[in-house]
């Protein structure tokens, strides 16, 4: 069965939804087989994947290119392309565009874009025209400069009855599912709780109606700490370096390759 946005949509209220980041086709077949149902090629590839300190650098080329990528490991599992930033922050009609090209050209299956309340005129427009948007409200990584680093957000009243607004007006403008990132539980389960459409936590804790992770956080690849809110469920690092250093080592002494791998 190929998930939709629709399909996804339904799920609220029964079975939790698992989301991962994937960013190549052979990470996203792996993702795929093992029936998650919405796959995430987050900007957060720039750090993962292409060594930039921040997802602000990240560009359409990039993000297009990844997106593709993915696409073509998928059999199954819905493709929401990260709109990086800049590709729609300036203007409706160019969101339009940019978004266009991740369903046309990338064959994403829906875009996600972060903001609030200001940012319903374009999930409205986006969602008129035929394309799926997963919105993404409290940390937004696209805004770090503006929140002055990656910060818990909606501690206070005032910012947690901001946040909840924010999710009302995605909802009422047509998102399909929302991201919540980085808030205390209490606010993720009431912000849940209110709206009719999945919620998916990242470090919101499990009152969300899913949850998703980064592909090389949840394996240990990086070899640096992960957030909080991330567990492991292997710790690959090692053994990847393990494996790099040994095949160096039979390089050089001339044991790799013998007989058995000559034709």
């Amino acid at each position: 069965m190929k998930w939709t946005a629709g399909k996804l949509k339904e799920l609220k209220g029964g079975r939790k939804i698992a989301m991962l980041t994937a960013y190549d086709a052979l990470t996203a077949s792996i993702v795929d087989a093992a029936g998650i149902p919405a796959i995430l090629v987050g900007d957060s590839l720039g750090m993962t994947v292409l060594g930039y300190e921040t997802t602000l650098p990240v560009a359409m080329e990039e993000m297009l290119h990844h997106t593709a990528a993915v696409a073509r490991g998928v059999r199954e599992a819905l493709v929401v392309a990260d709109m990086p930033f800049m590709s729609y922050q300036p203007s409706v009609a160019l969101a339009l565009e940019n978004a266009g090209s991740f369903v046309k050209e990338a064959h994403a299956d829906a875009v996600k874009i972060e903001g609030g309340a200001f940012r319903a005129e374009t999930i409205e427009a986006l969602v008129r025209n035929g394309i799926p948007v997963l919105g993404h409200i409290g940390l937004t990584p696209q805004s770090i400069k503006a929140m002055g680093g990656y910060k818990v957000q909606g501690r206070s009243s005032e910012e947690a009855r901001r946040l909840m607004d924010d999710a009302m007006a995605v909802e009422q403008a047509g998102a399909f599912a929302l991201v919540l990132e980085c808030m205390p539980p209490a606010l993720g389960e009431a912000i849940s709780k209110s709206l009719s459409i999945p919620t998916i936590g990242i470090g919101a804790g499990a009152g969300c109606d899913g949850q998703v992770l980064v592909f090389t956080d949840l394996l240990g690849m990086s070899g640096r700490p992960v957030p909080r809110f991330v567990r492991k469920y292997a710790e690959l690092h090692p053994l990847m370096a393990s494996a790099v250093a040994a095949y160096r080592e039979d390089v050089e002494s001339g044991s790799f390759p013998s007989d058995e791998h000559a034709y």
